[in-house]
């Protein structure tokens, strides 16, 4: 047999995504539908097929060229769309008197191909519909013999016999492509001609298998899941519950926009990260996710394996290592020493992730930016605060290079000073959870080379976990203690990088608070705000009064603001 797939469409439900990705270039779990549905008609005997396109035909013409497919597949380009009918039509050349299958290009199925093409050989009929169980969709009419009654629509009234939906997957006699028009047509339109006629037309009911329309962008989204999820499972292990139901649990957010799920079944459970749908050229932040996470459990260092990933769609899902983080470690432990114990082990596991992340790393597994340099520290770190948090959420006005001075002593200290390794630039207690085999970290997506000092800073000032002083000072001289059994460091010279990462990092997190208040109304993150005005004036009178003064002016001014009960926004 041969096979047409329908990918011309311009795939409006599916908007904005498809104004740069054309929709049969979707993805689950890595591979794009249309790839999908190739190799699938090849493995029922398909011998050739053909691939119609317009909206973005370029970019579906160069993917189908560049794969090595065991059987002929071309394009047919359409300069003007000509719909299921016009499509069928136009590749009269191409057709023999066989009868031939025609599959929707937006649609995820298992339903045996070479098992519809046969049952069609044997019932006689021009046209076979696979009909599918889908109240969202059920329209077509079919008797209790099989037969289409009527395709419906919507003004449509009672329809006779079940109503079902037309899966987008057929197969059609060549004397079927009598019955439709030059020009611009709908299969249907001829599948409705030939039931006037007097001909009959098969429904062969798909009650075994799976299929999805993936039109919207929540249809492609429930399909990735559950597609994605039952691979993870079964790489996890998914314990004595077989093929048990999953079940899926909302978690709590963080500061991004991605949104977390745990998701059950047969006695074990899994983590699903949703980063949302990638459409931009290069790395995104589901791309960064698991190609850092994967170096990282490659290296042994303590993170979560990762099952399954998919970063187009952006679902990733990845070991559950429980719901008990560094913060609420820290909030339960009975004194200080068991905090400090805590910590401790933290730090003996926070020097691999370094040192064992930086060997082998790729910067093009980066997201954003490659490593953690000058422009970086001026614009992401100090830059973020003075606009979102000074500018933004205080209401100051500022020129716009107000500290810029100050700003640059912070970054040149930070680099000057710092250990170069691998950094995961968030090391804070909400992203360490704690379980019974130790410290694990997550959230690595941010990951880059740069100076060390600045995760050992977001560590130890960190706002969730308010460390007094003196802790932070004990834990400080313990990892430098530990660093200098491994390597060669100068211990004044690593205290004063990280004098200076401890003050970008300050600043970043003022800025995060703000943005996120302000702009995403995450009100939670303000209350976080009188504790790092804090630990700003902890850090730069550490520094000394006459290296930032600018700054230091205005963290008097910040916590005179709180000390008198100001509101800060």
């Amino acid at each position: 047999m041969k096979a047409l797939i329908l990918a011309a469409g311009l795939g409006t439900r599916l908007m904005p995504y498809t104004r740069r990705v054309p929709k049969p270039l979707f993805t689950v779990g890595g591979r794009p539908l249309l790839d999908i549905l190739i190799r699938r008609l090849a493995a029922a005997g398909c011998e050739a097929v053909v691939v119609n396109t317009h909206h973005l035909h370029e970019r579906i013409e160069a993917f189908v060229s560049g794969q090595g497919y065991p059987i002929p597949v071309t394009t047919r380009y359409e300069p003007r769309i000509l719909g299921t009918g016009g499509a069928i039509r136009n590749l009269a050349d191409f057709w023999d008197r066989r009868p031939f299958m025609v599959v929707n290009s937006d649609i995820l199925t298992d339903i045996d191909f070479a098992d519809v093409y046969g049952r069609h050989l044997a019932n006689g009929d021009p046209a076979t519909l696979v009909l599918y169980d889908d109240p969202a969709f059920n329209t077509v009419a079919v008797s209790p013999d099989g037969r289409v009654t009527d395709f419906g629509g919507s003004d449509a009234g009672p329809l006779p016999g079940k109503r079902l939906t037309f899966s987008g997957i057929q197969v059609i006699d060549p004397e079927v492509i009598d019955h439709i028009p030059e020009g611009f047509s709908s299969s249907i339109d001829a599948y409705r001609r030939l039931l006037a006629s007097g001909r009959q037309i098969r429904g062969l009911v798909a009650a075994q298998g799976r299929w999805s329309d993936l039109g919207t962008p929540e249809r492609y989204r429930k399909a990735c899941v559950e597609i994605m999820a039952a691979e993870a499972f079964a790489r996890a292990g998914r314990g004595e519950g077989g093929e048990a139901p999953i079940e899926t649990i909302a978690l709590s957010g963080d500061g991004s926009d991605r949104r977390w799920y745990r998701l059950v079944s047969g006695g074990r459970s899994l983590v699903m990260a949703d980063h949302g749908i990638h459409v931009e050229e290069g790395q995104g932040e589901a791309g960064a996710f698991e190609d850092i996470g994967r170096h990282l459990h490659g290296k042994n260092v303590a993170v979560p394996r990762i099952y399954a990933a998919d970063r187009f769609s952006g679902l990733v899902f990845l070991e559950d290592l429980g719901d008990r983080r560094l913060q609420d470690a820290v909030r339960s432990a009975p004194g200080p020493g068991a905090v400090e114990s805590l910590y401790r082990q933290v730090i003996d596991r926070l020097i691999p992730l370094w040192f064992d992340g930086r060997d082998g790393f790729d910067p093009r597994w980066t997201w954003q930016t490659e490593r953690y340099d000058r422009e970086m520290i001026l614009n992401a770190e100090c830059g973020y605060f003075r606009d979102a948090f000074l500018r933004g959420y205080l209401g100051m006005a500022l020129p716009e290079d107000a500290f810029r001075d100050e700003f640059e002593r912070i970054a040149d200290g930070a680099l000057e000073y710092g250990l170069t390794a691998f950094m995961h630039r968030d090391m804070q207690s909400r992203n360490i959870m704690m379980n019974g085999r130790g410290p694990h970290f997550i959230d690595f997506q941010g990951g880059r080379t740069g100076p060390v000092q600045y995760d050992l800073a977001s560590l130890l000032i960190d706002p969730y976990a308010a460390l007094p002083e003196a802790l932070q000072e004990r834990i400080l001289a313990y990892c430098i203690d530990q660093l200098v059994k491994l390597t060669e460091i100068d211990s004044k010279d690593f205290a004063a990088g990280y004098r200076c990462c401890s003050l970008a990092r300050n600043l970043q997190m003022l800025g995060a608070f703000g943005f996120l208040t302000r702009v995403k109304g995450k009100t939670g993150f303000e209350g976080h705000i009188p504790a790092a005005v804090q630990a700003l004036s902890m850090n730069l009178a550490k520094a000394g009064p006459d290296k930032f003064p600018g700054l230091t002016r205005l963290a008097v001014d910040l916590n005179r603001r709180r000390q008198n009960g100001q509101k800060y926004g």
